[in-house]
């Protein structure tokens, strides 16, 4: 019944488009596909919808086509598609979204994508000339239109909403003078409702590093041998529109770190400035939680530890806008043992890409963290062959990374054109 009810819409839609003002506004739907957040193949659009003009430049288009996605509790993807309709369309917004299956493959998803792209540009193209070349196939698939419908009937499912992944992953890198190899495994068990957000997850993995060297004439083989595994489970629940209620438990081993055993247990709450389901759109959340952790070291540490338990809480917040102008993302966290106030860590990091007007765009993304919480380094320190040969971790009060830049592009704004040729 939903496929015939959209069907119906889009052609009332189609309808009442060509009813108010002129039949045939332009000669060209002129079309930005705005994919800055998502993958969309741009051949296969182009190639497929060839009744439009496809804009290298929002401004000179029509139709601003919005495409976003996000990951749902199954695996698959919801995307969502906004038509802001520009120029003579400004009047026609109007968001389209879509599911698709976890084990689709990327074919089927873009059959899917450009489906739903041409069901949303439908209204804008009946106001155009080349209406008259667009064929509407109004019939089920397999003859499903003569059976009695039952999407309206409640789905039951087989396994309770849960999905389970188990895979094995490996590398081997060689040289005459070096050799690293890495075997590693995962397995997760998650449940996704909009009221119960629950899981379980393992990961584990090990390291081998061999070094080789020539000291005139005196070989000396340098093995190093890492490993690292994490067992976590956790639970959020809905408490409305805004507000969700959850805690995180964790089981942890690192050599790298000089963790030798580390369990904690974390409990919170987060409240949405927006509204959960305006994630696509705009997302704002501020949380809080407090934490509890026992850990043991391999090795005793600046504080002349070699076990330990510490109370902690900290504070996040986590703000992204998507708009056809662009996207804007901002995240800060801050989190402090309790014992002592001196001991926390604060990050945060952004991310701003903006069409500022026509063909002028600029970039840039910049995460900055003060680490003053490294109570988990050795006290000894690193000798300088596990410094060069990154056996340990070491202390660092600070890490910052950066990258940005100013586009401009002039010249044919038209991006009709499909050639593969050497690509």
């Amino acid at each position: 019944m939903k496929k015939y009810i959209l069907l119906a819409g889009m052609l009332f839609s189609i309808y009442s488009s060509t009813a108010q003002g002129p039949s045939r506004l332009t000669d060209k739907l002129k079309v930005f596909i705005d994919c800055s957040t998502t993958y969309c193949d741009m051949t296969f659009i182009r190639t497929e919808i060839n009744l439009v003009d496809f804009m290298l430049d929002r401004v000179a288009s029509d139709v601003h086509v919005l495409i976003t996605d996000q990951g749902t509790g199954s695996g698959g993807t919801q995307y969502q598609l906004i038509f802001f309709g520009q120029n003579l369309f400004r009047q026609m917004t109007d968001t389209i979204r879509f599911n698709t299956d976890p084990n689709s493959t990327d074919f089927e998803r873009r059959d899917q994508l450009i489906k739903y792209i041409k069901m949303g540009l439908s209204p804008y193209v009946a106001k155009t000339k080349k209406a008259d070349d667009v064929v509407i196939q109004m019939k089920s698939k397999d003859g499903e239109g003569d059976k009695k419908d039952s999407s309206a009937a409640p789905v039951k499912d087989p396994w309770n909403y849960w999905v389970f992944r188990i895979g094995v992953n490996g590398y081997i890198s060689a040289d005459a003078v070096y050799k690293s190899s890495r075997l590693s495994g995962n397995f997760s068990a998650n449940r996704v409702t909009e009221d119960l957000k629950t899981g379980f997850e393992f990961y584990g993995g090990k390291n081998k590093t061999t070094f080789t060297l020539d000291d005139n004439g005196n070989t000396q083989k340098i093995h190093i041998d890492n490993n690292d595994y994490s067992l976590e489970h956790y639970l959020v629940k809905s408490l409305g529109g805004h507000w969700s209620w959850g805690y995180e438990t964790t089981l942890s081993r690192n050599t790298f770190s000089n963790n030798k055993s580390r369990v904690s247990l974390e409990t919170g709450v987060e409240y949405a400035i927006f509204p959960y389901k305006e994630v696509n759109t705009k997302f704002f959340t501020v949380a809080y939680t407090v934490d509890i952790m026992r850990a043991a070291y391999f090795d005793t540490t600046l504080y002349d530890k070699t076990k330990e338990t510490l109370l902690g809480h900290s504070l996040e917040s986590k703000f992204r806008f998507n708009q056809k102008w662009g996207t804007v993302s901002f995240g800060a966290s801050y989190h402090n043992f309790l014992h002592n106030w001196k001991l926390f860590n604060l990050g945060f990091n952004s991310e701003i890409n903006v069409r500022i007007t026509g063909g002028l765009s600029f970039n840039v993304y910049t995460y900055a963290e003060l680490t003053r919480d490294q109570i988990f380094l050795p006290k000894e320190g690193a000798t300088p062959q596990e410094v060069l040969t990154r056996r340990r971790q070491l202390a660092s009060g600070y890490n910052i990374y950066t990258y940005f830049g100013i586009n401009y592009r002039f010249g044919s704004k038209l991006n009709n054109f499909v050639n593969p040729r050497f690509d």
